[in-house]
């Protein structure tokens, strides 16, 4: 066994988990439909983070047609989804250790999409906010029930990959969301409020988040197409308390594993909500320009750095490293930090997307080894639920 990053905690916890997980043992690689339910699940994760995002670049003018400052809507952004995000999702993850994962991911995608379009039905804060509540909810059932059917398709070396494969959708739907809020503007700004059958006149933001509801609505449809397949050899229902002592007796992995990648992510959201502010209010830039170079970087160099780093964790694994998933994270984040003040100190628009293309490249890298690590750890009667508590 080769050196780990912390040989006393980790290499003990992998240990346990391979020797207690039968789907742990390489026997199989996945086939061509396992690939094709990723490709699903990686639509839907696009889908719901354009949904996520897409309020990141349209601040001013739903700050102007609400009449709200930027304390409120951080808490469209931020509060109102995160908070209800993490609250719902470990019931419904406890729903996905024990029934169907497909319709649970289905159920909450439709969701999500009619509290989108509720957002462009608000026409005041408040309407606006139960509106972000829905959609976290809705959200939540997503990533946990994902992560544990991923886990049921392939086998521990090709993991990693299929995991970030999964994860991009977050940069591919948090770059659509820029390069949309940036056509929107953009638009809104030759065009005015909007004529439309039923609803009358609305603001040309109101009506991205009509079309993006009735989008995930029909997309729904095409989830249908997936197969819960079976759960690992013994398999049965365990209750919550039992998930949570699992947790605490590899506690020390945990530990470190969840307080690092949410620094991680901390560092990444943070970044997607205010930057496009930021370029726009200091830089001078245009909501257009914003949103292309923005949503660039982060759509392109975001979904190749979680492919990379996918991969070489899966390289890791087939070389011995057991703990190649924890490895990736902590080298790429420690290369990341360097660029976050050259995005500051860039002057002009092409020193500005160079950085932020070594940026997001280095900090998308760890987002599938982290939730492949977890998977690990636990059995599959307490996977969706573990990721519930990582989220």
């Amino acid at each position: 066994m080769r050196a780990e990053i912390n040989p006393t905690i980790t290499a003990a916890d992998v240990r346990a988990a391979l020797t207690e997980s039968p789907q742990a043992q390489p026997a199989r690689r996945a086939g061509g439909y396992a690939w094709f339910v990723v490709i699903l699940l990686m639509l839907a994760h696009v889908l719901s983070f354009v949904d996520r995002q897409i309020l990141n670049l349209m601040v001013g003018p739903i700050r102007q047609d609400l009449g709200i400052g930027d304390t409120e809507m951080s808490l469209l952004m931020g509060f109102s989804f995160a908070l209800f995000y993490t609250v719902c999702g470990i019931p419904l993850a406890w729903c996905a250790d024990r029934y169907s994962r497909k319709w649970l991911i289905a159920g909450g995608t439709i969701a999500w999409s009619i509290a989108t379009a509720g957002c462009g039905l608000a026409g005041r804060y408040s309407h606006m906010l139960l509106a972000r509540v829905g959609v976290g909810v809705g959200e939540a059932s997503l990533s946990p029930a994902s992560y544990s059917l991923i886990t049921d398709y392939f086998p521990r070396e090709q993991r990693a990959t299929a995991m970030s494969v999964f994860a991009m959708g977050t940069y591919v739907g948090a770059g659509l969301a820029f390069l949309i809020g940036g056509y929107v503007i953009h638009w809104a700004q030759s065009r005015g409020a909007v004529m439309v059958p039923l609803f009358g006149e609305i603001h040309p933001w109101q009506v991205v988040f009509l079309v993006l509801g009735a989008f995930g609505l029909v997309f729904s449809l095409a989830l249908m197409l997936i197969r819960d397949p079976a759960r690992a050899a013994g398999h049965t229902h365990k209750p919550v308390s039992a998930t949570f002592t699992r947790l605490r007796s590899h506690s020390g992995t945990l530990l470190y594993h969840h307080f690092g990648f949410s620094l991680i992510a901390l560092a990444g959201y943070g970044s997607s909500a205010w930057l496009p502010s930021y370029f726009i209010r200091v830089q001078g830039w245009s909501e257009a320009q914003t949103g292309v170079i923005y949503g660039s970087a982060v759509a392109i160099f975001g979904t190749l750095g979680v492919l990379a780093g996918g991969r070489l964790a899966d390289r890791l694994a087939a070389r011995g490293y057991i703990d190649g998933t924890l490895r990736v994270g902590v080298v790429a984040a420690l290369l990341a930090v360097p660029t976050t003040p050259l995005v500051i100190a860039a002057d002009g628009m092409l020193p500005t997307f160079l950085a932020l293309a070594v940026g997001v490249f280095l900090f998308s890298m760890p987002l599938g080894c982290a939730a492949a690590a977890l998977q690990e750890i636990m059995p599959s009667n307490m996977r969706a639920q573990a990721s519930a508590v990582y989220l």
